[in-house]
Parts: structure tokens; C-alpha cells; sequence
């Protein structure tokens, strides 16, 4: 059994980068799928790992699998830079929270995707599909979610370990960050998001309309993969926008 799921851009074109995406609660690589396609259609090299188990203390874990799961993405020995992580839920939670740590090698960025709340937010415990109604409205991924067995329903009313929160809460990262949050995120604490925001050296708060917790994999899937294959863009051009908007019509 393969430790990764891997998806390659067009044959013949140079690899713009590599990302490294890591799910959230219940989720598998499955999960993934579709946003992985999407990025290795820009020529993005995009290798899903799976979901942490934090209740386990997995973190030391987690960043010896990255390490390991950025190495071989290149043609040849090595990584294609930038290397960027990728996490959704408690999977963001890990990245933020492993940022500035001794242990391992940083990224060259990171995108954290529904990021939950410090604080306890709504509860999904009851039927699969009010739980799916916390995730997402994409009736996509909703089949998918139901169709997956190795998905473990319930799992959002799983604790993330406090401590685990905290430090991604209290992160000092240096490194570029994009945050990705729906409006309609039940379980994120969007004013906190906000001031993290504003603590990091370089961060973007990007709030997705109608999303919900599942912003990656929501109805909006396609703009929220153009945002992030945006900002790997302007990180591969050391931050600076590509396109500036001097008028819009709308």
C-alpha cells in the first residue's frame, strides 16, 4: 500500500513546484482528489499524505512524514521549490502548529485552509448528513464524503489537543501563509483568524463566500483552487502580484 497519492502535471512541462497536502479530521487522501488535479493541471507536483492522528501526539510524526513525502517529487533526488504545505482542519492546525520548529526543514510557504476555533464550535453529532452540512453544500463532495469508506463519520466532533491549537494559534512563522476560511464556517473563530493574520511577517486572509468548513473541497472548489494557485505564482515571483487590477467593472 502507497504511503502517498501523487498527481502529476502535463507531460513535457517544466514542474513549477511541489505541495504537499495534509487532511483534516475523518478525511483520507481521497478527499483530495479533485483539488490535486486541479493544481498538477498548472504543473504543480501535488502529493497528498494522510491525515495526522494528533490524540496520538503525532506532530513529531507528521514532520518526519513531510520530510520524507517531499523527497523523490523531483525527476530526480530532491524537491522542486518552492515546496509549499497545504493543510485543511486539523491538518492545518498541525502545519501551523509545526512551524518554527527545530525539527525538519520549513516549507517555503504554507496555506492553511479551516482552520478550526481555539473554543469549541458547533457540534455535529447526529445524522451523516447534518454533519455533511457543517462540510460543504458541493453535492460533489458530498457523494464523495459518503462513498468513501475509509471516512470516519463524526469525526468533527473529535477534539484537536488544546496544545496543538495553541501553538498553531501562536505561531511565529516567517514563512508566506495563505488562509482560507468560508463565511458560513461554523467551526472557525473568524476574528481570531483575523488578528492572526495581521501577526504573521507575511499573510493573506482570503474569506470564500457561501463556503463552509470544507473550503478546499466546497461549492466554490474552483475559485479557491485559483486562489491558492495564485498566491504559488506570486510566490514563485518573490511575493510580487503578477497582475494588478488598475480598474474593475464591478
Amino acid at each position: 500500500m502507497t504511503q502517498y497519492s501523487d498527481y502529476f502535471g502535463p507531460e513535457g512541462l517544466r514542474v513549477r513546484g511541489t505541495v504537499l497536502v495534509v487532511p483534516g479530521r475523518g478525511e483520507t487522501r481521497a478527499t483530495y482528489a479533485r483539488f490535486g488535479r486541479r493544481l498538477a493541471a498548472d504543473a504543480y507536483r501535488v502529493r497528498v499524505i494522510d491525515a495526522p492522528d494528533l490524540d496520538a501526539g503525532d506532530l513529531d510524526g507528521l514532520a518526519a512524514r513531510l520530510n520524507d513525502a517531499a523527497e523523490g517529487t523531483a525527476v530526480e533526488d530532491g524537491v522542486v521549490r518552492p515546496l509549499v504545505l497545504v493543510g485543511s482542519d486539523s491538518g492545518a492546525a498541525a502545519i501551523a502548529a509545526l512551524l518554527g520548529r527545530a525539527a525538519g526543514g520549513e516549507p517555503d510557504a504554507v496555506v492553511l485552509a479551516g482552520l478550526p476555533g481555539l473554543a469549541p464550535g458547533t457540534s455535529t453529532a447526529g445524522s451523516w448528513d447534518e454533519e455533511l452540512d457543517v462540510r460543504t453544500s458541493c453535492p460533489a463532495h458530498r457523494g464523495a464524503l459518503t462513498q468513501d469508506p475509509e471516512v470516519r463519520r463524526g469525526s468533527l466532533d473529535e477534539a484537536i489537543p488544546e496544545a496543538v491549537l495553541t501553538a498553531a494559534y501562536d505561531s511565529e512563522a516567517t514563512v508566506p501563509a495563505l488562509l482560507l476560511v468560508g463565511d458560513a464556517d461554523p467551526l472557525a473563530d473568524h476574528e481570531a483568524l483575523a488578528r492572526i493574520a495581521k501577526s504573521l511577517a507575511s499573510a493573506r486572509l482570503s474569506v470564500v463566500h457561501g463556503a463552509h468548513h470544507d473550503v478546499l473541497n466546497d461549492l466554490q472548489h474552483r475559485s479557491v483552487a485559483a486562489e491558492v494557485v495564485a498566491f504559488l505564482e506570486n510566490l514563485r515571483n518573490e511575493l510580487r502580484p503578477l497582475i494588478t487590477v488598475r480598474s474593475s467593472a464591478w
